[in-house]
C-alpha cells in the first residue's frame, strides 16, 4: 500500500513552566502540578488486615458513594507513612532475588511478593472558595498499574493500564476553603509486558482548574498543507460545557513562533455546547514561508485557543505543533519534507539505571541527546504509549517517533486505549507512524489477525488520517496481518524472507520495526558464560540472526526499506537473555542502562551520522596476557585507516561502506594508535594506552545534561597519575552531597546485585492485646502504678458510651525487631481520649513539639522484642448515638536510617543522578574510595 501524506499535524502539550503562569492570568484555566509532599506505604495484595483494612466495611466504596476506608477514607491517619515526591517507582527501591521476576529483573516486588505488590499515595491539597464555579479534576499521566482513585473518600475509577493517562472530575466531591485529600491504591501484581514496567505513580500528577465551558481534554488537533510555499492550517478544538451556558462562545486561535512572535489568528462565534455535550470546530489559518520541523532543524510553532464569553476570556489553551510532511513510498522509502530519510532507528523501555521507570523529564531529553549523538533519527516506543515528556523531547530535539499502543483488539477496552493514545499525541510533529501491535505470535499469520488489524488500522485513520499505520511483526511474513497492514513492520531478519514478501506486495512499504538483537556487554572483550558477560564485538547472535553490522547493511542496500529500528538502544532491567539469574539487565543496547555506549554505537556513529569517526576497539590493558593475539577493530568512516602499535605500522587498510576493519595484534603494553585518512589525507587519530595504577576518583557532568535543569547525570571514574581513564577499573566510589539529593545509581554490569538506591527504611509496628481497665480519677498520673493483672479486659468491648468511667488506662504491646541507636522509633498516636498520658516500658513519654500526637520514643528506654505500651486518657464522648468512635491507639514507626550511597565501578565507569534542591545556589557532590584520592563536583 501507498502512503503519501502532506498534511501535518501536532500535539496538545501543556507546558507548566512557562505557558501555565501565563495562561492563568488569562483565563479560568490553570494547570498545577502536584508530584511534591505525597505519603505512601505498602498495603497487601490479599491480607486485608496488612492493607489497612480496606474494602472491609459493611458497605463498600462500590455500594454506597463516599465509602472509601481504610487509606481511602478522607481522615484517614497517614503520618507515620513514608514522605515522598512523584514520580516514583517502589520496585526500583527493592533488593534482588532470583525468585523475583525474571521480566522486571528479579526485583523483589509484583505478583511473587504479596507485601509490595501494593502501593497505597495519600496527598492533601486546599482548594480556595474562589474555585466554587469551576471544574476541578486530577490528571494522571499514568500509574502502574490497575489504579484506583479517591477523593475525600468518594472512588473515582479503576484504570487497568499501567501506561494510560486518565482524569477524573472531582468538582461536585471538593471541600471549598478547606483540605481535600487524594488518594491512590496501585496494584503492581500483574505484568502487561515482559519487561521491566516498575510500580506506582511513575508519571507526573496534576490539579486541572477550568471554567464549565472549556477546551476538552485533549480538545485540539492541527494539521497542515502547504500549497506554494506556505502552509494551510487547520485548527479544529473540540469544547465541551460542564455548567449551563447556553449563549455563544468566541474562538480566537492565534499561531506563534518559537520566539513568541504572533505570525496569524483568527476567530468565529459558535454556540456552546448543551450540557455535558461536545461541539468541534475547525478554523482556517495561513503560515506564509513556514519554517518545517525536521530532524536537524526542529522548529516548533504555538497555536494558542482562546475561548470568550461575553468579551471575557474564559479559557486559554496552548498547543505545540510542527509544519512537515512526510510520505512512506514502496519502492523508494520514508521522504520528510519531500526529501529521502533513511529510518535510523531504536526501540526503547522506559527505564533507567538507578531510579527504573521514575525518570525525571530532563533524563528524557538526556536519553534522546545520547541517541542523536549516535545518529539515530527515529525512536520507537516499545511497546506501549510513551510518557508526555519524552515526545516532547522528541520534538525539540528533531527525533521522528513510532508511537505505540499496547494490545490489539476490536473491543471498547482496545479501542478506547488506542484511541487515547492517538488524541493525545496526534499533535507532535516527531511522531510518523502509529504501530498498533508487535509480536502478536497468536493472530500474526491468521484470518483473526486480518480482521483485527483492518478494524484497527481503520480505527485509527477516524482519528488521524495523516499518518500511517504498522504493526511489529516476527513470526514469518506470509499471511494474516503481513498482508493487510499499511506499513508492514519487519522484526528480524531470521524470521523470514523479506525479499520474498516484498515482491508478493510490492505496493506496500515496510521497514525494519526489530532488527539486531545481539548480545554484548560493555566494556568485555572475552566471553565468559560462567560470569554470564557477553564480548563487546559484534557477532551473530544465533545462528538464524543478524549482527547489528550485517543489519543495517542488508536495510542501507534496498531502498525500498524504509529503515530500521535497532533492538534496543539502551539496555535495560529484565529479559536478560541469554542468561538468567544472577543477570538483571538485558545484553541487547547499544549502550548500557546508563547510556554508557558499548563499541557498536562507534560503528552507527560512523555511518549513521555525517562527522568523521575513529574508535578502536578494545582497550590496551591486558596484563597477563603479554604476547597472546588480540583482536582489534577500528570503527570508521574515513577511506583508509592505518594501525601502529608503540609507532611501529601494522598496515594500512581500505574502509568498505558499512563495514568495519579487523588486525590481529599480539599484546605488549604502551600505545595503540589509529590514523584515519579521508582523500588521502590525514584527517583523525585515536589512540588506546596502557594505563598507570589507578590514582584519583574523577567526577564529571554528562555534556547530554539539559541545560540549567533541576537534574544533573554524572559520570564516575577513575583515572591514572597521567590523567587516564582506567578501564578495567572496579573500585566502590561512596558519595555525598550537599544541596541536592541523589536519585539513584548505576553502573551499566548486568550481574549486579548493588542497590540501586539507598533510602532509610520505615516499618510500621502495630499495637497488639490492647486491653483496658476503668480508673476512678480522671487526674492523669505522671507515673505508671501497678493495676490488677486480672481486671484487663479486650479495650473497648461492650463499651456503654453513656455510662463511661472518668478516666481509661490501656495496655498494648509491640515488638523491635532490633534496637540499635541509630534508629528512630516513634509512636504515632491516634486520639482514643480527651486527655493523654503515655508510658513505654514504665516511663512517661512528651509529645514532640512538631506534633501533639506524635512521640518520639528513646533507645534507652525501648528493648528488642516485646516492649508495652500504656496509654491513661479520659473518655471521647458520643455526639450522635451513630458517631463511631476511634478504637485504634496508633502505631510504631521504626525508621532505620539508610547506608550511605555507594556504587561499583563497572569496567571503569559508574553514574550517579542528582537534583538540585528548590533553594540551593549550588550542588556539591563528593566521591571516595579506598586508596585514592577524593573527586569534588561543584553544580551552580
Amino acid at each position: 500500500m501507498n502512503f503519501s501524506s502532506k498534511k501535518v499535524f501536532i500535539l496538545f502539550f501543556v507546558s507548566v513552566v512557562s505557558s501555565l503562569a501565563f495562561a492563568q492570568s488569562k483565563s479560568d484555566r490553570e494547570l498545577i502540578l502536584i508530584d511534591k509532599d505525597w505519603r505512601f506505604s505498602f498495603g497487601h495484595l490479599f491480607d486485608t488486615e496488612k492493607d489497612f483494612g480496606h474494602a472491609t466495611g459493611y458497605f463498600s466504596y462500590l455500594t454506597k458513594t463516599g465509602f472509601g476506608d481504610g487509606p481511602a477514607a478522607k481522615d484517614f491517619d497517614d503520618r507515620a507513612w513514608r514522605k515522598l515526591d512523584l514520580p516514583h517507582d517502589w520496585a526500583v527501591e527493592q533488593d534482588f532475588s532470583e525468585s523475583g521476576s525474571y521480566s522486571h529483573g528479579f526485583k523483589m516486588a509484583g505478583k511473587g511478593f504479596p507485601e509490595k505488590s501494593i502501593g497505597w499515595y495519600r496527598k492533601k491539597i486546599t482548594i480556595p472558595e474562589t474555585d466554587k464555579n469551576k471544574i476541578i479534576s486530577l490528571k494522571f499521566d499514568g500509574v502502574f498499574r490497575n489504579s484506583k482513585v479517591f477523593f475525600n473518600g468518594y472512588y473515582l475509577g479503576t484504570e487497568e493500564s499501567g501506561y494510560n493517562g486518565f482524569e477524573y472530575d472531582v468538582t461536585a466531591y471538593v471541600n471549598y476553603g478547606g483540605e481535600n485529600t487524594i488518594v491512590v491504591r496501585a496494584d503492581a501484581s500483574m505484568e502487561e509486558g515482559w519487561f521491566y514496567e516498575g510500580a506506582g505513580i511513575y508519571r507526573h500528577v496534576y490539579l486541572q482548574k477550568t471554567n464549565p465551558v472549556h477546551v476538552a481534554l485533549n480538545g485540539t488537533y492541527v494539521t497542515s498543507e502547504i500549497k506554494d510555499n506556505n502552509a494551510e492550517v487547520t485548527a479544529e478544538v473540540t469544547l465541551i460545557n460542564k455548567g449551563n451556558y447556553k449563549g455563544s462562545i468566541e474562538i480566537f486561535q492565534t499561531v506563534f513562533d518559537a520566539s513568541n512572535k504572533q505570525i496569524t489568528t483568527v476567530s468565529e462565534n459558535v454556540s456552546a455546547p448543551e450540557f455535558y455535550k461536545t461541539n468541534t470546530k475547525a478554523l482556517k489559518l495561513t503560515i506564509k514561508n513556514p519554517l518545517l520541523w525536521d530532524i536537524d532543524s526542529p522548529n516548533l510553532y504555538r497555536l494558542v485557543t482562546e475561548l470568550k464569553q461575553n468579551g471575557k476570556t474564559i479559557d486559554y489553551y496552548e498547543t505545540p505543533f510542527g509544519i512537515r510532511t512526510i510520505k512512506f513510498d514502496p519502492e523508494n522509502g520514508f521522504f520528510l519534507n519531500g526529501k529521502p530519510l533513511k529510518l535510523k532507528g531504536t526501540n526503547n523501555h522506559q527505564d533507567h539505571a538507578g531510579i527504573g521507570t521514575a525518570l525525571p523529564d530532563e533524563l528524557q531529553y538526556y536519553r534522546i541527546q545520547k541517541l542523536k549523538e549516535m545518529g539515530s533519527n527515529a525512536y520507537r516506543c516499545s511497546h506501549h504509549p510513551p510518557t508526555p515528556e519524552l515526545l516532547e523531547a522528541c520534538d525539540k530535539l528533531g527525533m521522528l517517533v513510532i508511537d505505540e499502543t499496547r494490545l490489539m483488539g476490536i473491543n471498547d477496552y482496545h479501542l478506547n486505549d488506542l484511541e487515547r493514545m492517538m488524541k493525545r499525541d496526534r499533535n507532535h510533529p516527531s511522531i510518523f507512524c502509529w504501530s498498533v501491535g508487535n509480536e502478536e505470535w497468536n493472530i500474526e499469520g491468521n484470518i483473526v489477525g486480518e480482521r483485527i488489524t483492518n478494524v484497527m488500522q481503520d480505527f485509527a485513520k477516524s482519528i488521524d488520517a495523516t499518518r500511517p499505520v504498522t504493526v511489529g511483526i516476527s513470526s514469518g511474513f506470509k499471511s494474516g496481518i503481513s498482508s493487510v497492514v499499511e506499513i508492514m513492520g519487519y522484526n528480524y531478519l531470521g524470521n523470514g524472507d523479506i525479499d520474498a514478501h516484498r515482491n508478493e506486495f510490492k505496493q506496500q512499504s515496510g521497514m525494519g520495526t526489530e532488527e539486531g538483537s545481539t548480545f554484548a556487554t560493555r566494556g568485555i572483550y572475552f566471553t565468559d558464560d560462567a560470569k554470564h558477560y557477553k564480548s563487546a564485538y559484534d557477532k551473530k547472535p544465533r545462528p538464524t540472526f543478524y549482527s547489528i553490522e550485517e543489519g543495517w547493511k542488508f536495510y542501507a542496500e534496498r531502498p525500498y526499506l524504509a529503515g530500521m529500528f535497532i533492538w534496543t538502544g539502551f539496555d535495560y532491567r529484565g529479559e536478560p537473555t541469554p542468561y538468567g539469574w544472577p543477570s538483571v539487565t538485558s545484553y541487547f543496547g547499544m549502550m548500557d542502562v546508563c547510556g554508557f555506549p558499548k563499541d557498536n554505537v562507534f560503528y552507527l556513529k560512523s555511518w549513521w551520522g555525517s562527522k568523521p569517526v575513529l574508535h578502536i576497539m578494545p582497550h590496551w590493558n591486558w596484563s597477563g596476557l603479554e604476547g597472546k593475539e588480540i583482536d582489534v577493530w577500528v570503527q570508521s568512516n574515513c577511506d583508509e585507516v592505518e594501525l601502529f602499535l608503540n609507532k611501529k605500522s601494522l598496515g594500512k587498510k581500505k574502509m568498505v561502506l558499512n563495514s568495519h576493519l579487523e588486525w590481529k595484534v599480539n599484546y605488549t603494553p604502551g600505545t595503540l594508535e589509529a590514523v584515519g585518512y579521508k582523500n588521502g589525507k590525514k584527517v583523525l587519530t585515536e589512540v588506546q594506552k596502557t594505563t598507570g595504577k589507578a590514582e584519583n576518583v574523577k567526577l564529571s557532568i554528562d555534556k547530554e545534561n539539559v541545560l540549567k535543569g533541576k537534574v544533573s547525570v554524572i559520570t564516575v571514574e577513575v583515572i591514572d597519575k597521567n590523567g587516564l581513564q582506567i578501564p578495567t577499573a572496579n573500585d566502590e566510589i561512596t558519595f555525598s552531597i550537599k544541596g541536592g539529593k541523589i536519585l539513584g545509581v548505576g553502573n551499566g554490569d548486568p550481574t549486579s546485585l548493588e542497590k540501586d538506591q539507598f533510602i532509610d527504611d520505615l516499618e510500621l509496628v502495630k499495637i497488639t492485646n490492647f486491653k483496658e481497665q476503668k480508673r476512678t480519677d480522671a487526674t492523669l498520673p505522671q507515673q505508671l502504678s501497678n493495676y490488677p493483672e486480672n481486671e484487663w479486659k479486650i479495650a473497648f468491648s461492650d463499651r456503654d458510651y453513656k455510662n463511661q468511667a472518668p478516666s481509661y488506662i490501656y495496655r498494648g504491646e509491640f515488638d523491635l525487631k532490633n534496637n540499635t541507636t541509630a534508629n528512630v522509633v516513634s509512636f504515632f498516636y491516634k486520639k482514643i481520649g480527651a486527655a493523654v498520658a503515655i508510658f513505654v516500658n514504665g516511663k512517661k513519654i512528651e509529645a514532640s513539639t512538631e506534633d501533639s500526637q506524635k512521640y518520639v520514643l528513646n533507645p534507652v528506654v525501648l528493648k528488642e522484642g516485646k516492649n508495652t505500651i500504656h496509654i491513661i486518657a479520659t473518655p471521647l464522648q458520643k455526639v450522635k448515638d451513630w458517631d463511631v468512635m476511634n478504637t485504634d491507639p496508633g502505631i510504631i514507626q521504626v525508621s532505620t536510617p539508610a547506608e550511605q550511597w555507594k556504587r561499583k565501578l563497572f569496567n571503569g565507569y559508574a553514574q550517579i543522578i542528582i537534583q538540585k534542591e528548590e533553594n540551593a545556589n549550588e550542588v556539591v557532590l563528593s566521591a571516595s574510595a579506598k586508596g585514592l584520592r577524593a573527586g569534588s563536583l561543584n553544580i551552580k
